[in-house]
């Protein structure tokens, strides 16, 4: 079984549209984290009830602040750690200000606002459902669990170990070939004469299986015994001289190397799993035949 858990992106995309709590449950660095001239250790957490300004009437809290640190993900990163604080509270000002005057246009009494209401409403408590319900089932123990399943279907497949040295010509590649005959090191020639990326570390290309590589060159490395040198071999990339290195089974990557993954597979799972009771006894109909595919197709109904 792979550890490629990339085939799940289209669900967790519709997971994602939770940025911050996803990110939060996946163990990225909050965006208003202290900076380190402000060590967290130097400084009591601030309650969500403290206000940092009043507009008019209306308070700016805390809790507030980090409302809007939520919405506004994408924004914050572009925006310098120490100037964050600075930047939501600049945000929220703003939006106080634009609010009471909406108010006073009586435009809080419009049907597009009492829609835009009731969707925003839904949003938050999509929202509280993802982090008190959803995210909550990730647990240490289910991601353990969920890596103890994958290991035991994991199929150990043969890999290779080889360098290479990538050349212009075939007849390059045979005069170099002459020099490591001749008993010249391989990674030595690779590091003076190779012409792509490996040649800074002699060539070496780690471990690969089938399918991972041209399937010239792979045919070519996976013929070789251990130690043996190839003849040239021609890809869409040039001529190779390979060496085999070493010849092995594939195991499965330990827990602590793959735990992000396995973390965010568990999270899919539960909010498919969470999406699916919500559902239950829930009549859902799309008047448009097309749309209602595409929707299904999606796991929308």
């Amino acid at each position: 079984m792979s550890f490629d858990l990339a085939a799940k992106a289209v669900g967790l995309a519709r997971a994602a549209l939770l940025p911050a709590a996803l990110a939060l449950s996946l163990g990225a660095t909050p965006l208003l984290a202290q900076t380190p001239e402000q060590p967290a250790t130097e400084q009591a957490a601030p309650s969500p009830d403290t206000v940092l300004a009043t507009v008019g009437d209306a308070k700016i809290t805390e809790a507030d602040l980090a409302l809007a640190a939520e919405e506004l993900t994408a924004e914050l990163q572009s925006v310098p750690a120490n100037q964050r604080r600075a930047f939501l509270l600049t945000v929220m000002i703003d939006m106080k200000l634009m609010a009471g005057a909406a108010r006073a246009d009586g435009l809080d009494e419009s049907d597009e606002f009492a829609r835009r209401l009731a969707y925003l409403e839904d949003q938050a408590l999509r929202r509280a459902f993802f982090n008190q319900i959803v995210e909550t089932r990730v647990t240490d123990e289910a991601v353990e669990a969920a890596y103890d399943e994958l290991v035991a279907d994991f199929t150990p497949e043969p890999e290779v170990r080889a360098r290479h040295i990538l050349v212009d010509t075939e007849e390059r590649a045979k005069e170099i070939r002459a020099e490591i005959e001749g008993g010249r090191d391989f990674a030595d020639a690779a590091s003076e004469y190779g012409t792509d990326g490996t040649r800074a570390t002699g060539g070496d290309l780690g471990y690969f299986s089938t399918g991972m590589m041209v399937p010239e060159f792979e045919q070519a490395a996976f013929a070789l015994e251990v130690g043996e040198l190839s003849q040239p071999v021609q890809s869409q990339f040039g001529w190779h001289l390979i060496q085999l290195e070493d010849r092995r089974l594939s195991e499965a990557p330990p827990l602590d190397q793959v735990r992000q993954q396995v973390a965010q597979q568990v999270l899919y799972e539960s909010y498919e799993a969470a999406i699916d009771e919500a559902k239950a006894g829930v009549e859902i109909d799309i008047a448009d035949e097309d749309l209602a595919a595409a929707v299904e197709a999606q796991g929308g109904i």
